[in-house]
């Protein structure tokens, strides 16, 4: 009733050891995996019976299923990681990365690969090349969550999730700008594709005409979360969905002039106790041929205006992390809620909540 697998607590930080927690269907803490700081924000599973995760900035470490890390690697001295990673087809991280080199102090902006085999780092797209009159057009303010000591940083996109795409691309989910981005090539020379979001955060930019185009009467989202592409055999080529957790919160430190209220339905509250405010479980499904996107699922989620994540379980379940209430549920595909949850928090919020069945890993 409630998926199958154990529930990973990705990202309770504190200022004591941090773990990644895992918990049953039934409440009942099933493991505890120490990282070194910082947080995890994902698991992935190799060909070879190994899973990744991050274990701090800086470290990437590949654990057998007795538990034992047989890969652990350095980021160097030039890149630290954030918010979230993925495979590629040649069992490879793309990660999403800071430069710390970087003159100007831009965070949060880049996207690099991890070889697993070498630990060699690369860097495979800088959001500051791709997007220059857009970086330039935002105030020079923000802060580093991933180095709480930094100062004087640029926090002008701010992307939180990266999937790779069947063909070779990439979706990310930029918060600062509440916009979904598709990027082709994602490991050759990467372009831009598409947008999807609302169209006049990006007024007077080149990148403006590349949005799609939305079909039906429905509100943008505001500094969307966990972004997952899904694929369905019943669609056609160049279908496909999108889900996600839309914090439905209107707000950019870079932006402060710019009049979110323009989405309808968006809330501006800074603070997850707002009793006026919702965030939503939302699902697009994207035509690539028509260039247009159109939502066929929502319901709303207690809010959290940053952080938090969603997973389709089954058909008909969804697992809904509220990231800075520390609450997360099971819902059906109307939005009852079948089953809910809350951690007792470190300091600020729980980043993700996602279940692995962990298959040929700890199970048979």
């Amino acid at each position: 009733m409630l998926g199958n697998g154990l529930y990973a607590i990705l990202g309770n930080d504190s200022n004591e050891q941090d773990f990644m927690y895992y918990y049953d269907a039934n409440g009942v803490i099933r493991g505890e995996i120490p990282v070194l700081y910082y947080r995890s924000h994902r698991l992935l599973f190799d060909n070879d019976g190994i899973m990744w995760f991050s274990a701090s900035t800086k470290h990437f470490v590949g654990m057998n299923r007795l538990g034992k890390l047989v890969k652990i690697i350095n980021l160097g001295d030039q890149y630290i990681l954030h918010h979230d990673y993925a495979l590629d087809s040649d069992g490879n991280i793309v990660s999403l990365a800071t430069d710390l080199k970087h003159s100007d102090h831009a965070v949060q902006d880049q996207v690099i690969k991890v070889d697993t085999d070498s630990g060699e780092v690369s860097l495979l797209v800088d959001f500051g090349d791709l997007f220059p009159d857009y970086k330039q057009s935002t105030d020079h303010s923000g802060i580093d969550e991933s180095d709480p000591t930094a100062t004087n940083r640029w926090d002008w996109i701010h992307f939180n999730t990266i999937q790779l795409m069947d063909d070779g691309s990439a979706l990310l989910s930029a918060r600062e700008t509440s916009t979904m981005i598709k990027i082709d090539n994602i490991e050759g020379t990467p372009s831009l594709d598409y947008m999807i979001g609302e169209p006049s955060v990006w007024n007077g930019m080149d990148a403006q005409p590349s949005f799609l185009t939305k079909v039906g009467d429905f509100g943008d989202t505001g500094g969307q979360h966990s972004i997952t592409v899904q694929y369905d055999s019943s669609l056609e080529d160049g279908q496909y969905y999108i889900y996600m957790f839309d914090n439905n919160f209107g707000y950019a430190m870079t932006r402060p002039d710019f009049d979110w209220t323009m989405i309808d339905g968006i809330s501006t509250a800074q603070s997850s106790k707002d009793e006026n405010s919702n965030s939503q479980f939302r699902k697009y499904l994207v035509d690539e041929n028509a260039g247009t996107y159109t939502e066929v699922q929502d319901f709303d989620v207690p809010y959290s205006p940053y952080v938090s994540s969603v997973q389709e379980l089954s058909d008909d379940l969804n697992l809904v992390d509220t990231g800075m209430q520390g609450l997360f549920g099971v819902y059906d595909d109307d939005g009852n809620l079948k089953a809910q949850y809350k951690m007792v928090l470190s300091s600020g919020y729980i980043y993700r909540v996602y279940q692995y069945g962990f298959r040929g890993f700890y199970f048979a």
